[in-house]
This record gives structure tokens, C-alpha cells and sequence, in this order.
């Protein structure tokens, strides 16, 4: 067997590799034959080459055998080691591609299996890079990481945001870090034109949500003139791109205090503080004081947190977008524009589709679907691997009595 010597084989059990060679990276515990490779030989985040059930090498990975996907596949064949020279080669591939599609330097610079390295993100702002490791082989893998990036990009400093949930399936603890450099007090994010604030360690993920920027774009035919309700606002980037295209009137609605105080630093900022005002309030509760009051908005955009976290998550997930569409049309003006999206792997796009038709005929109102909405292609989907693609959503026209 021709893996290298340094790498201990992980060997699958007799038909376990077809989905790999089909093109997936993951390997379940349930698919390793433990009698020639026992996974607790194994340290968590180890290299090893992962080898099928004739003795075949299919490439090099690493391990955690604590983990229901205990081993993730970074390079096809054994000639290449893992480590900084293959991640810089993985991340000088993924650079030219974001080169391709922006005029500057803000995007998601490498989205994990889609760009050949599982367990791993970087989104650039500008001259600062914000990783997150969410595999022990990542968090073992850090400082060729690190290496990589100071080659490639050169820049000011990297910060490490280890705190996603998905974290501690792989017996990782949550934490943030400077992994090198000098990081300015505050990130800015640039993005149709305008700038805004970024909490790169307090804030959500890594800071700014890039995957919905296409999706954002598309407003614009929408809200010229328009009265605005942006709920889960975040940091403002749906309500003020809206403003910014013409919306008269926009309200961002958010449950985080820290999240409402920077969506007014931005329309500050931005010269928008006119137009533009910050709620902090649940948005469920927030819906229903407004529907109360009769109050009407002419577009009302839903981008929520994940409602389907886990698969038996679903039939209680699909009744809570039912009830916040449902909550959103009762606020929308009678040919209003509801935009609604989902970031939920395990809420399929038709049970999204669904909801908002369901919730429209509950009030004897029609929909008429006139865009599809998907992740940026900063986030390009794997086509072997349905994980990747996370993000659906639709602009909607909601009419009377249909």
C-alpha cells in the first residue's frame, strides 16, 4: 500500500467507499471496519489515510473518532501530504474564484467541503481574515492554517471564531482568538455601496452573513418608495440596502441589544439615519403588536436563525416559519412583497414553499412566487454533498382574497 508512512490507515468496510468515490468527504463510524483500524487508535483530529476494504488507498484525511463523522477527506491519492503547502494551494484555488466574482476584497474566502477543506471557513474584510474551525481536524490544523493565509493574502491579522454550536459534536470547546496580528478595534464590511460595522468576535458567525448578499441585491425593484420591515435584522444589511435603494421608511427589528445599537451606528453612518430606525424586540411578539396596531408595510423580509437544527427538528421548525410567514402577511400591505428565507439544511425548499402557501390560504391570501432565492456563489454548492447547500428563500407577492 503506497499511503505515507507517517499516516496510520483508516479502513473501510466492503462497499463503504462508493459515496466517496462518488465524490462526498464525510466517513461515518458505522462505515469503518474497527477490527483492522479500531477508531479509539485513533487521536482526535489525526491525519490518517483513509483506505477501502481491498487495501486500496483513496486519499488522506483526518480522524475524530468521538464523532458520529469520524473521519472527513481533504485530498484524493496519497501523494500529498496534509499540510500548509496543500492548504495554501486549496486556498490560492478558492481565492481566484471570489477574484472572479468581486471587485473587493469581501467575501467568503473558502466555505469548507465546497472548497476541498472540510471544517473550515474564512471570510475576508479586507485586510483581516476570520476563520472558524468546526472539526477537531481543523482545530488540530491551525497553525499550517495560519500559514497559508500570512502566504496567499498577507494580511493585517486573522482572528479565530471557534464558537459555533456544531463545535461541541466534535468535543471542541468554544472560544475566540487573535491567531495573528494586529486586528483593528472595529471591522467594516462593504456591500452595495455601503459600509458597515462589523463585531467580528461578539457578533454572529464570523461576523456578517455574505451568503445572503446576492439575495439583497435583488430588492431593488421592490422597494422604491416602499415602507420596509426587516425582521431578524442583524446589523441592518437587508433594511439598509433598502434605504439605500429607495425605501422611504425602514424599521430593522432584532432581539439583540448589541445587534440594534450597531444597526443605528450603520444608518449613521451611511447617512440613512433618516429613513431608517432599530427595534429590539421578539419578533414573533413584534409581529403580533404590529398586526394589533393595523400597522402595513409594503415589503416585509423574514431572514431568521435556524428553526430545523437537526432533522427531528423538522415538523416542529416547519410549524414556526408556517406561524412567522403567517404573522408577516398579516402586516403586509393588500399586494404586498414578502421576502422569506430559510437556513435550515433540513428544511427542504418545497417545506418552505409550503409554509408560506399555508399560511397564506389560512388568511384567504394569494402568492405568487416571482424569484427563487440561494446561497452567494461565495458559497458554491458541492454537488455530491447536499450539506452545502443550506440557503433557500423566495420574493413573493402576497395578493387579496385569491
Amino acid at each position: 500500500m503506497s499511503q505515507p508512512a507517517e499516516y496510520p490507515a483508516l479502513y473501510l468496510k466492503r462497499g463503504e467507499d462508493a459515496r466517496l468515490r462518488a465524490g462526498h468527504l464525510w466517513v461515518f463510524a458505522n462505515e469503518v471496519d474497527v477490527a483492522r483500524s479500531p477508531l479509539n487508535a485513533f487521536e482526535p483530529g489525526e491525519a490518517c489515510a483513509v483506505v477501502d476494504a481491498r487495501g486500496k488507498p483513496i486519499g488522506v484525511g483526518y480522524v475524530n473518532p468521538h464523532s458520529l463523522i469520524c473521519a472527513r477527506l481533504v485530498v484524493r491519492g496519497v501523494e500529498h501530504p496534509l499540510d500548509a503547502s496543500l492548504l495554501t494551494h486549496r486556498l490560492q484555488v478558492s481565492l481566484a474564484l471570489r477574484e472572479r466574482l468581486y471587485a473587493e476584497p469581501f467575501y467568503r474566502l473558502l466555505y469548507g467541503e465546497s472548497d476541498g477543506v472540510p471544517g473550515l471557513t474564512l471570510d475576508r474584510f479586507d485586510d483581516v481574515v476570520v476563520a472558524q474551525a468546526t472539526t477537531a481536524g481543523i482545530e488540530r490544523l491551525k497553525p499550517q492554517v495560519e500559514e497559508a493565509v500570512r502566504k496567499v493574502l498577507k494580511p493585517r491579522a486573522l482572528l479565530w471564531k471557534n464558537d459555533a454550536g456544531i463545535r461541541e459534536l466534535e468535543g471542541l470547546m468554544p472560544y475566540a482568538d487573535v491567531g495573528f496580528g494586529d486586528p483593528p478595534g472595529a471591522l467594516r464590511v462593504r456591500e452595495g455601496g455601503l459600509e458597515f460595522a462589523v463585531d467580528a468576535i461578539g457578533g454572529q458567525k464570523t461576523g456578517w452573513f455574505y451568503d445572503q448578499r446576492a439575495n439583497r441585491d435583488a430588492l431593488a425593484p421592490f422597494v422604491k418608495g416602499a415602507r420596509v420591515l426587516d425582521m431578524f435584522a442583524y446589523l441592518g444589511g437587508w433594511g439598509l440596502r433598502a434605504a439605500a435603494m429607495g425605501a422611504k421608511d425602514v424599521t430593522c427589528v432584532d432581539a439583540s441589544a448589541a445587534a440594534v445599537k450597531l444597526i443605528g451606528c450603520n444608518a449613521e453612518h451611511n447617512g440613512l439615519a433618516d429613513r431608517v430606525r432599530a427595534e429590539r424586540a421578539d419578533a414573533f411578539e413584534y409581529l403580533k403588536a404590529l398586526r394589533e396596531a393595523r400597522e402595513h408595510f409594503d415589503v416585509v423580509v423574514l431572514d431568521p436563525p435556524a428553526f430545523v437544527k437537526r432533522r427531528k427538528d423538522l415538523k416542529e421548525g416547519a410549524l414556526a416559519y408556517r406561524r412567522i410567514n403567517e404573522l408577516a402577511m398579516q402586516v403586509l400591505a393588500r399586494d404586498g412583497i414578502l421576502v422569506t428565507c430559510s437556513c435550515s439544511y433540513h428544511m427542504p425548499r418545497a417545506a418552505l414553499l409550503d409554509a408560506v402557501q399555508k399560511g397564506a390560504r389560512h388568511l384567504d391570501r394569494g402568492v405568487q412566487v416571482l424569484q427563487s432565492l440561494q446561497q452567494a456563489p461565495d458559497h458554491p454548492v458541492h454537488p455530491a454533498i447536499p450539506e452545502t447547500d443550506y440557503l433557500k428563500g423566495f420574493i413573493c407577492r402576497v395578493l387579496p382574497t385569491a
